[in-house]
């Protein structure tokens, strides 16, 4: 008997936490029976077929989720006409709030394993072999001679070898076609098995670990606010575990906790764990409240390495009415206060969330909440979009708010009673450049000095979408490169005088994320430095006062492997933006070289562990006369 656990995940580099989770709890003697299976959405649906048909199970079951529905619903249609005798169980979010509706339109499929699994999976799978084995009893009737072929349990059921559907009704958390088994009591989370004895399996993709479960939050968009407890895996064994992860150097592990910090002692006691035994190595990813941070948790933050810790911070929207209808507690005020009392670490990434649709926020209203969480300066800002999620308190609201979203997943706002869809396809085109020029951290120089030339940022993205759209970079996306120029070009159309400024802003940042091979053609002339440049090299092949890292390398080699750039703003001061801008607002600053050059030296073998920005320092070179 096989009972085959199907994943559908989103990227290559994702996995599937819950089906190693299922296998894990159903214990060794059972284990025999589950193999299991990982797939991507971006796989031919044919492909994903061939490769289930040739494992040829005698039960499947899959994990539902909005980024998979869609392909799974394809593939149960055709799997039954494949193998017709091989029952089909669904689980996950997207089928638990909505099974008798899925089991009407899906006759194939068997039954439903509603919200949480891992119990209810181990009854089921044990029915499965009790009453599967030859000669074994089920219900207290003997199996009669297998019919030819492999034939489902259920499918044997109805010609009269047992009463199966009998024994599933015993089991909790179960919807079958007669109807939904009495709702399932919550595991403790200390029962749940380490998932992760066999790392080969995880190889190259990102680890996901769950502490606790349940939400203490009631956020009405959320599914999480549907589980009324809140658990929490023992400390001790977590700590035991996060060692096995340490030790074994796993580059990223994402904790899926829906608020890690609800809990100050849990918390505090998993960052001390992870700040006395750091491997300098590993990279853990919390999903945070951040306005209920405490001084001492903030101060822990700060004492980390780098990129040691990442933090997520669902903000979702700064306007009062619509934090009031969305059940969202939040200070707004507070959680300025405390994003930048982190930022100043410079050691934390911070990732903050923004959720576009929702109740009582217009376009301009969202465009103050983007303001406002954008001028806090995170390393990340992810403009999303309402999901109306099945079961959700915002899915049963959503005719009362006038929310109108797609029918299929991931059920996406298309328009609400304050939004229209012409201010969403908007939103998206600057969600567009966001992601281009804020989130790639490419621009982080260049970005905060042309805001300036704005009202404000929101302003700025708006027309650089505009631009985008002019141009018809929407249809024909720019290369990574040549996005330099393009901002180039955007900024000299609203900001001209100050274009000399602009051509040292993005050559800094240029050279920050790399050793480019072609010089880019905004950047200034070099011809009248290279003396100066090849002087450099060759004393500091002597000398190594700049570049200690390099013991062998001659100076033509050291020339490949780093880049000497002179500049004539300081363009490196962001604390001098303001100023800077200031003071370059007149006419003859397209031309302007009066000022020395000042050499920067990037060093690309010494990178900032969170950014990736090239290591900078600033060097003494003699310049000849022409050069000055």
């Amino acid at each position: 008997m096989k009972f085959l656990l199907v994943a559908v995940n989103a990227k290559y580099i994702h996995s599937n936490p819950a089906i190693y989770s299922l296998r894990a709890y159903a214990g060794a003697k059972l284990q025999q029976y589950v193999e299991l299976a990982e797939y991507t959405i971006n796989q031919p649906m044919e492909e994903i077929l061939a490769d289930i048909y040739e494992r040829k199970p005698d039960v499947a079951g899959f994990s539902c989720y909005i980024w998979n529905w869609r392909l799974i619903q394809e593939l149960l249609t055709e799997l039954a006409k494949l193998l017709p005798e091989t029952d089909i169980w669904l689980g996950g979010p997207e089928v638990s709030w909505d099974a008798e509706n899925i089991l009407q339109k899906y006759l194939q499929v068997t039954g439903i394993m509603v919200g949480e699994g891992e119990a209810t999976f181990k009854e089921l799978l044990e029915t499965y072999v009790r009453c599967g084995g030859a000669g074994e009893e089920c219900g207290g009737a003997a199996e009669k001679q297998r019919p030819g072929g492999i034939q489902g349990l259920s499918a044997r059921a109805e010609a009269g070898y047992w009463n199966v559907e009998a024994q599933w009704k015993k089991i909790p958390g179960l919807y079958l076609r007669s109807g939904a088994t009495p709702p399932r009591a919550q595991v403790k989370l200390d029962d749940i098995p380490f998932l992760y004895q066999d790392l080969s399996l995880f190889e190259n993709r990102i680890i996901y670990y769950e502490s606790s479960r349940g939400c203490p939050f009631l956020c009405s968009y959320c599914l999480s606010s549907l589980e009324k407890q809140l658990r929490f895996r023992d400390i001790n064994v977590i700590k035991k575990e996060l060692q096995f992860f340490l030790d074994n150097r796993v580059k990223q592990v994402k904790f899926i906790d829906r608020t890690f910090n609800c809990n100050y002692e849990h918390a505090m006691a998993i960052w001390s764990y992870l700040e006395e035994h750091d491997n300098g190595v590993t990279n853990f990813h919390f999903e945070i409240s951040a306005d209920i941070l405490r001084e001492d948790e903030i101060e822990l933050l700060g004492r980390l390495r780098p990129g040691l810790v990442q933090l997520e911070i669902g903000v979702q929207s700064t306007n009062p009415g619509t934090l009031k209808a969305i059940r969202r507690v939040t200070e707004p005020e507070k959680l300025e206060k405390i994003v930048a009392s982190i930022g100043r670490g410079g050691n934390v990434h911070q990732h903050l969330d923004l959720i576009a649709g929702l109740p009582y926020e217009n376009y301009e209203s969202f465009g103050r909440s983007f303001d406002r969480v954008y001028r806090m300066r995170p390393e990340q800002l992810q403009l999303g979009f309402l999901k109306v999620l099945k079961g959700s308190e915002m899915w049963e609201r959503a005719e009362e708010y006038g929310i109108v979203y797609r029918a299929q997943p991931p059920y996406e706002v298309l328009y609400t009673r304050w939004l229209s869809f012409e201010d969403v396809l908007k939103l998206k085109r600057i969600e567009e450049m966001v992601e281009i020029y804020y989130n790639s951290g490419q621009f982080t120089h260049t970005l905060p000095f042309l805001e300036k030339a704005f009202s404000n940022p929101f302003v700025m993205y708006e027309k650089m979408a505009e631009f985008y759209g002019e141009n018809g970079y929407f249809k024909a996306s720019p290369a990574r490169s040549y996005r330099y120029q393009v901002l180039f070009a955007f900024a000299l159309k609203y900001d001209e005088k100050r274009e000399a400024v602009y051509r040292e802003f993005l050559t800094y940042d240029m050279y920050l994320r790399e050793k480019v091979k072609s010089r880019p053609v905004f950047a200034v002339d070099l011809s009248g430095y290279r003396e100066s440049i090849r002087d450099f090299y060759q004393e500091e092949e002597r000398t190594r006062r700049y570049l200690p890292d390099y013991a062998g390398y001659d100076g033509k080699q050291l020339s490949k492997m780093t880049h000497l750039e002179p500049f004539f703003w300081p363009v490196w001061d962001r604390e001098q933006v303001a100023e800077l801008y200031e003071s370059t607002g007149t006419e003859n600053t397209r031309n302007d070289r009066e000022r020395k050059a000042e050499f920067v030296l990037f060093d690309y073998r010494r990178r900032n562990p969170l950014n990736s920005e090239a290591e900078t320092c600033h060097v003494v070179c003699r310049q000849t006369e022409n050069e000055v």
